[in-house]
């Protein structure tokens, strides 16, 4: 297996230095994906890719959305022999001294989808988490399962061989919907996943790119085509369902001793 990190950025330039500096110590390749950033953030990104040997700059010449920048770094990872991909993002909310448990779980694990389920304080607006709950039910309803615990948190890993056929076989939303709609798709072709708890803050000068109602109404989109292509899929995921096995547990290795 080889792994490897997958960080899109849109002028996130206060945590891109502390982050290569954490996900340096894995000796693990760096997929940075500059989605059409300011001059000054671009600027930034190439210096830090003469910095840090294990950085691959990867740039888009205007933004072209979240999703896409994710796709960019997943397909060209997978192009370059990677099985694995953890993707982090670079606004500063994710909590950085659990990638080791992700890495672990997904070793353990290697055929699942290991995703992160937040675990929120008082520093997240509450608009976007009740708009959250919304999306965990379409998520829900749309794969006819609780497998899914939060599909919108982008700390996760991919395996590589399972999700780039998904992107090549289906046109994905390039914005916010992307994080939800991959793994709904991944659940349709029965991947099996692993819910992680980890900490999820919104620091002082984290900057979101999340418009609560531009993306929101993307987001009502993707799940409306998502939702049709369910009642297509009826047959074949009650077939699923039936045949499930025992949902994988949520610990890591070292959780729980294996």
């Amino acid at each position: 297996m080889s792994y490897c990190f997958v960080v899109p950025v849109y002028n996130h330039p206060h945590y891109l230095t502390a982050l290569l500096t954490q996900l340096k110590q894995y000796g693990l390749p760096i997929y940075l994906v500059n989605d059409g950033s300011d001059a000054s953030c671009s600027a930034l990104l190439r210096q830090l890719a003469q910095d840090f040997d294990q950085v691959a700059l990867l740039e888009h010449a205007h933004n072209m959305g979240k999703g896409q920048a994710v796709m960019t770094g997943l397909t060209h990872a997978y192009t370059q022999g990677m099985t694995h991909a953890l993707q982090i993002d670079a606004d500063g909310q994710h909590h950085w001294p659990d990638i080791a448990r992700f890495l672990e779980t997904s070793a353990a694990h290697p055929d699942a989808v290991v995703i992160g389920q937040p675990i929120y304080d008082a520093t997240v607006p509450k608009k976007r988490l009740y708009a959250r709950y919304l999306t965990h039910i379409w998520v829900w309803i749309n794969t006819l399962s609780f497998d899914i615990h939060d599909s919108m948190c982008g700390f996760r890993v991919y395996p590589l061989a399972a999700t780039c056929k998904v992107l090549a076989q289906a046109k994905l939303g390039a914005d916010m919907s992307f994080d939800s709609e991959i793994l709904v798709r991944l659940k349709w072709h029965n991947a099996v996943f692993i819910n992680l708890p980890t900490a999820v803050i919104y620091p002082e000068q984290g900057i979101s790119h999340f418009h609560l109602w531009k993306d929101n109404l993307g987001l009502t989109k993707s799940h409306a085509r998502l939702f049709a292509g369910m009642l297509c899929r009826l047959p074949q995921l009650l077939k699923q369902k039936h045949r499930a096995p025992q949902q994988l547990s949520s610990r890591s290795p070292r959780q729980s001793g294996e």
